[in-house]
C-alpha cells in the first residue's frame, strides 16, 4: 500500500502536497458544508471533467472534485472559515475567488462561465510538460542513441523535462554542464561526441517557441465519483515514496532533499516533520566520504530517505539513498532509531519492500545490486546480479523496482536502463534474469493471484505477467496527442479485484498541467 499515497515536487511554486483517494478517506468527518453549480463555456455549452479545487491555505489542505458530463459539479466539503475556491479545466483560463463557509450545513452556488485560452502562448503554457518535452528533435531511426524512448527512459527517469524550469531557453554549452553531470552521476566521465549531440538536442528543441500539440483528453465517467484530498508538506524538499502505517493509519512520507520524515493526520489535516540525525554522516553522505567532487555532488544532505517498508515489528525501514544505509523509524516513538550501514560500497539504496517471513528486500542502484536485511539480527546480503547490459548511452541501468511474489515469496526485480527483470529465490538467492517484455521496466507490484503487474517507462506501456506459465499480455498507455505516450512510472493493485490504478506523479498540486 505504500505507493496509494502520492507525493510530488514543484520546481515553479515549491508546493508539495499528499494526495489520498476518495476511498482512503472514510475516517474524516461528516461533510459540514456543500458547494456546487455548472461550468461552461463563452456559448453557454457545459465543460466536462473540470477540477473544483477548495483550499484552506492556512491549514495547507485541500478538498477537490470533477464537473460530470452536463457541466455540474457538487463539493461536499469539512472545511470552513475563509477558504479559496479555484477551477481549472483543459483549454480554459484557471479562475479563483475567495468563498467563507462558516455555518454547519451551509450551501453555496457558484455557476461559472470560463474563459477559453485564445493565444497559442497561452495554450502552449498551460500543457503538461510532457508535451513540451516531445517537441525535442529526437532522433528517428531504431537503431540511432537519440530516439524519443531512449531519451525518456535516461532523461526523465529523474527529471521533469519540459516544465517551465527546465525548458529554460539556453545554449548548448549550457546544456553541456548538465549532460555532464548527469552522466557523472552514472559513472561517464568528461564529454564525448553524443554528449554535445544531447545538449544540442536540448537547445534546438528549448527554443522558447510555443508547442504546436493539441492534445485531447477525454471525459470519463469515472470522475464523477472521484474526490481528491491533499494535504501540503511545510518545506518539504522532494518528498519521494509515502506509506500508511496499518497501525495508527497515519501517512509517513519520506523526503529525500530535507532530510527526514513527514507524519500526517489525515484526521487533523496535521503534518509534523522529523529531521532524520546526522549520525556522523557529512553532507553530501556516502559520496562525500567516497570523495566524489563537489561540483558532482550538489546536495546539502546526509542522508536522503527515498524508500520505505513497514516490517512485521510495526517500525519503518528506510532506504538512506546517500547515506548507503537502511534507516529504522519508530512510529511509537516517533524517532528515527538507527541507521544500519550497507556493507563495503554499495551507495543509493533504492526501492525496499518486505516479504510474508519479514525480510526486507531492496535495490541498490550504484551498484546494481539487491540487498536482503534480517531485522531481528542486522544482517545484511548483497545479492550481486548478471552483467549490466544498458540499452541506451549511460553505462549503468538503474536496478529499480522491487516485488514480492504473491504466489511463491520470490524477489523480482527491475533494470530500468537495461531492460531486463530478474527473479531471486529467497531461500537459495539464486538470480534469474530475462529481458523485459516492455521498454523500460520500472515500479512493478504482484496481484493476490500472484500475477505481476510491471510499468514499460520508455513506450508507455504495462506488463501483465504470469508468472507461473509466464505467458505475457502488453496494454498500451492512453494516447492522447500522437506519439506522445506517456510513460507510466509506478503502479498500484487494488486491495480488491485486479484493477491496477497506474499512480501520476503531479506537480505542485497541478492535477491537471
Amino acid at each position: 500500500m505504500s505507493e496509494t499515497v502520492m507525493s510530488a515536487k514543484s520546481c515553479a511554486t515549491g508546493l508539495k502536497v499528499v494526495v489520498l483517494s476518495a476511498a482512503m478517506m472514510s475516517a474524516f468527518p461528516v461533510s459540514a458544508a456543500v458547494i456546487s453549480g455548472k461550468l461552461s463555456d463563452s456559448k453557454g455549452d457545459p465543460i466536462a471533467g473540470a477540477l473544483v479545487r477548495l483550499s484552506d491555505i492556512q491549514r495547507g489542505v485541500s478538498e477537490s472534485v470533477y464537473s460530470d458530463a452536463k457541466g455540474h459539479y457538487v463539493l461536499e466539503t469539512a472545511l470552513d472559515g475563509e477558504l479559496r475556491l479555484r477551477f481549472r479545466a483543459h483549454y480554459f483560463a484557471d479562475y479563483e475567488e475567495q468563498v467563507v463557509l462558516e455555518e454547519t450545513g451551509a450551501s453555496l452556488i457558484k455557476n461559472l462561465s470560463m474563459a477559453e485560452l485564445s493565444t497559442d502562448r497561452e495554450i502552449s503554457e498551460s500543457l503538461a510538460a510532457s508535451y513540451h518535452f516531445n517537441e525535442l528533435p529526437f532522433d528517428t531511426k531504431e537503431e540511432q542513441p537519440f530516439t524519443r524512448d531512449k531519451f525518456q527512459l535516461e532523461c526523465l527517469s529523474c527529471h521533469q523535462l519540459g516544465n517551465p524550469f527546465t525548458r529554460t531557453v539556453r545554449p548548448a554549452d549550457s546544456w553541456q554542464q548538465s549532460v555532464r553531470r548527469m552522466h557523472a552521476y552514472m559513472g561517464a566521465v568528461g564529454i564525448t561526441e553524443k554528449d554535445e549531440r544531447r545538449a544540442e538536442i536540448f537547445a534546438e528543441g528549448f527554443n522558447g517557441e510555443p508547442t504546436e500539440m493539441r492534445p485531447e483528453f477525454p471525459y470519463n465517467q469515472a470522475l464523477v465519483n472521484t474526490k481528491v484530498y491533499e494535504f501540503q508538506l511545510p518545506g518539504s524538499g522532494v518528498p519521494h515514496d509515502a506509506y500508511v502505517h496499518s497501525g495508527n493509519g497515519l501517512v509517513y512520507t519520506v523526503d529525500q532533499f530535507s532530510d527526514g520524515m513527514f507524519v500526517t493526520d489525515l484526521n487533523s489535516g496535521e503534518t509534523e516533520f522529523v529531521p532524520h540525525p546526522e549520525q556522523d554522516m557529512p553532507l553530501g553522505g556516502i559520496f562525500t566520504v567516497l570523495g566524489i567532487p563537489p561540483a558532482m555532488n550538489k546536495v546539502n544532505v546526509r542522508h536522503g530517505p527515498h524508500s520505505l517498508a513497514e516490517g512485521q515489528d510495526g517500525k519503518l525501514y528506510v532506504t538512506n539513498s546517500y547515506s548507503a544505509s537502511i534507516g529504522v523509524f519508530n512510529p511509537e516513538t516517533n524517532r528515527w532509531e538507527q541507521k544500519i550501514p550497507l556493507p563495503g560500497n554499495a551507495p543509493y539504496p533504492h526501492t525496499i519492500r518486505v516479504d510474508n517471513d519479514g525480510i526486507l528486500w531492496f535495490s541498490v542502484v550504484g551498484t546494481e545490486q539487491i540487498g536482503r536485511l534480517d531485522p531481528t539480527t542486522g544482517d545484511i546480503t548483497l545479492i550481486q546480479l548478471p552483467e549490466p547490459r544498458p540499452v541506451a548511452i549511460t553505462p549503468a541501468v538503474l536496478t529499480y523496482g522491487v516485488a514480492v511474489s504473491s504466489h511463491d515469496g520470490s524477489i523480482w526485480y527491475s533494470r530500468l536502463w537495461g531492460n531486463r527483470i530478474g527473479r531471486i529465490d529467497a531461500k537459495t538467492l539464486e538470480v534469474t534474469e530475462i529481458e523485459s517484455p516492455v521498454f523500460g521496466p520500472r515500479r512493478l507490484r504482484f496481484a493476490e493471484d500472484g500475477i505481476l503487474w510491471q510499468t514499460g517507462y520508455g513506450h508507455g506501456q504495462l506488463a501483465r505477467i504470469d508468472t507461473k506459465t509466464m505467458q505475457v499480455k502488453v496494454f498500451d498507455m492512453p494516447e492522447f496527442a500522437p506519439d506522445a505516450r506517456p510513460g507510466p512510472y509506478s503502479l498500484n493493485i487494488a486491495p480488491v479485484g485486479e484493477e491496477v490504478f497506474h499512480q501520476v506523479l503531479y506537480v505542485g498540486g497541478e492535477l491537471l498541467r
